[in-house]
């Protein structure tokens, strides 16, 4: 696999006062002030404080968290924007509708979901399924560089507006992004941008370009 260069994603600051860490007890949150957040350096405190993290309202409201799910020595990191009703009850990230319809998206490529790791840029539920705000996805933002920087994949899939913006850093529309491939800033590791499964459910007519992203993915992947 391509690992990522020596650049500011993978020398990750991974301490934030503003950010919950590690709590005591599963049960009892602590103010996020109280704690600095421990090294991100491997997958068991990545996912410890992902779990204890109470750094914004979405923590607050949400059944439980999403770290991500899949093969964290992955050829192919998806990024999705954020778990859904599904997923907030079962603790996996796209497994409704729109998860069906990923799998068998990776399906007519040749790929199993377990082939696979898939996240989302905030990980816990936004309320009504709304978009995560910036704040939100700011403050998530040090789990996800984990994760990237421990997978270290040679391609990531960024499924639909919100993923691509946030992980691009740019304001243009997901129909523009799709046109080309792009590169996550600070690193080497190439990015693809597709149409969220959710928004293909809704306009059929988009799966044509989804197809056309897909077999580019392939090729990348190659």
């Amino acid at each position: 696999m391509l690992a990522a260069s020596a650049t500011p994603t993978s020398e990750l600051k991974l301490t934030r006062s503003s950010l919950a860490g590690i709590a005591p007890a599963p049960d009892q949150p602590v103010p996020a002030q109280a704690y600095e957040l421990p090294p991100l350096d491997n997958w068991d405190a990545i996912i410890g404080a992902i779990q204890q993290c109470s750094a914004c309202e979405l923590s607050q409201n949400c059944t439980q968290k999403v770290p991500g799910v899949g093969d964290r020595e992955a050829d192919l990191l998806i990024i999705g924007e954020g778990p859904g009703q599904d997923e907030d009850i079962r603790g996996e990230p796209f497994v409704g509708r729109s998860g069906q319809l990923l799998d068998r998206m990776l399906a007519a490529i040749g790929i199993a979901r377990e082939q696979v790791y898939i996240t989302n840029i905030v990980k816990c539920r936004p309320p009504n399924n709304r978009d995560p705000k910036s704040e939100e996805a700011q403050q998530c933002r040090v789990y996800l560089d984990a994760q990237i920087k421990q997978i270290a994949p040679k391609v990531i899939l960024a499924v639909g507006r919100v993923s691509a913006q946030t992980l691009l850093d740019s304001n243009l529309p997901v129909g523009k992004l799709i046109q080309q491939i792009h590169q996550l800033p600070g690193t080497e590791i190439p990015v693809k941008v597709t149409y969220h499964p959710a928004y293909l459910l809704r306009s059929p007519a988009a799966k044509a370009i989804a197809w056309q992203d897909l077999k580019l993915l392939h090729r990348m992947l190659q």
